[in-house]
């Protein structure tokens, strides 16, 4: 089922239900740890061809949008 942007799909029994990449068994997760690893956007699609850099732009699009909280601090 996709969810976002016909890009990003959860599957229950796929991942532990965590979002992928349209319907692979590459989570938005994994890309962002590539990412903050210091891979760039031609590194990851070369280790992955499968993948394209819309796919990497949506999941971080993705990522972003479900990020948005507000924390306080309840010690105060």
């Amino acid at each position: 089922m996709y969810i976002y942007k016909n890009i990003i799909s959860v599957e229950t029994g796929k991942r532990s239900g965590k979002p992928c990449i349209r319907e692979m068994r590459i989570t938005v997760e994994d890309i962002l740890l590539w990412l903050a690893s210091g891979m760039s956007f031609d590194d990851i699609i070369s280790d992955f061809p499968e993948l394209t850099k819309e796919d990497i732009s949506v999941a971080l699009e993705f990522s972003a949008s479900n990020r948005k909280r507000i924390f306080y601090d309840v010690a105060a």
